[in-house]
């Protein structure tokens, strides 16, 4: 009986290897291990050994009974396994889409010119001044000139939070903060780059724009050291061949005052549509510090003397760029922006 129970469970290994189907482990299942199964015929006629055989062919019966079920459990899965892979190589469906080609992104005109402008003062050796956007009108009028009821403040239309503070309108505030922290040491060579707010909005005026004002404080300062440094500026930022000249003009805060015209980056001073024709565009004001404004600061205006100079970065960067219109610059139109790269 050991015998053929070890031929049993040889049988059965066979055919289970051998099996390629669900089906046919099902009928091996039952012809080896069911009621009417080899292995029950087997144990059926266990009552014919002795009490001394009987335990052994018992329990090699067990363990015959056991192999051939785990071996059938391995043969199963291992079917159900090939099936699924089988079944995901007929029926594959990609659900991913397709990557996104990621944008690169590029500076704004604005930040652009406004870093530009860093480097050739930065390179002239001025440092980079700043100071708050929600100034006192001590600061923003006062101290640059313009005592209270001035008509010259109606020049600067402002955004009164209470009647003593306002968004300021220029970045003049930080020349006389750096003025008064300093005083009297010389020199001060500094711009003041920033958002300033005035009630303007057409296409060349904007309620919230960005200015860069410079200040030089020392004890030998001309007229001639501004327009030979605004000269260095123009050309850096519009080319060689880019000449400036000095208007006369007026500005509580300079005296004498200038504004500062460059020739036509378009025809180069011969003429055309975008100077009107006279061959020369503004781009900002200027003059030499007024001494009462040295004097308001904590500087002697008997010893030091200064110039300072302001410009509008969205004015420099239209004609930088050769662009008609300031409200571009705040439409967030992906169009006009993927231009300057």
């Amino acid at each position: 009986m050991i015998e053929k129970l070890n031929t049993i469970k040889e049988q059965a290994f066979d055919e289970i290897s051998g099996s390629q189907d669900m089906a046919s482990l099902e009928k091996i299942k039952i012809k080896f291990l069911g009621k009417k199964g080899e292995l029950t015929s087997v144990l059926r006629g266990m009552g014919q050994l002795s009490s001394e055989e009987r335990p052994k062919v018992g329990k090699l019966a067990n363990e015959v009974r056991d192999s051939i079920q785990a071996f059938l459990d391995e043969k199963i899965f291992d079917l159900k396994q090939r099936a699924a892979e089988d079944r995901l190589k007929e029926e594959r469906l990609d659900v991913t889409l397709p990557g996104y080609k990621m944008g690169v992104g590029t500076i704004h005109p604005i930040s652009l010119v406004l870093n530009e402008i860093r480097e050739i003062f930065g390179g002239l050796g001025y440092s980079v001044a700043e100071g708050p956007e929600i100034e006192s009108d001590y600061y923003n009028f006062e101290a640059l000139n313009l005592p209270k009821d001035h008509p010259a403040r109606d020049m600067q239309d402002s955004f009164y939070i209470t009647p003593e503070v306002l968004l300021r309108t220029h970045t003049s505030p930080v020349q006389v903060r750096v003025m008064e922290k300093v005083a009297p040491k010389v020199p001060v060579r500094i711009i003041a780059p920033g958002k300033v707010y005035r009630r303007d909005d057409d296409a060349t005026h904007s309620p919230m724009f960005h200015q860069v004002e410079g200040l030089l404080i020392d004890r030998e300062v001309t007229l001639g050291d501004l327009k030979g440094t605004l000269l260095a500026f123009a050309k850096a930022m519009f080319g060689e061949r880019v000449e400036i000249r000095l208007r006369p003009s007026y500005f509580p805060f300079t005296e004498p005052s200038a504004e500062v015209d460059i020739s036509c980056v378009m025809c180069h001073g011969s003429g055309c549509r975008v100077c009107s024709g006279t061959g020369w565009l503004e781009i900002l004001g200027s003059g030499m510090v007024h001494p009462r404004v040295l004097e308001m600061s904590g500087y002697d205006p008997e010893k030091v003397r200064g110039f300072a100079f302001g410009m509008g970065v969205e004015r420099i960067a239209m004609l930088k760029y050769g662009i008609n219109d300031l409200r571009l610059f705040f439409d967030n139109d992906i169009r006009f922006l993927k231009q300057f790269k």
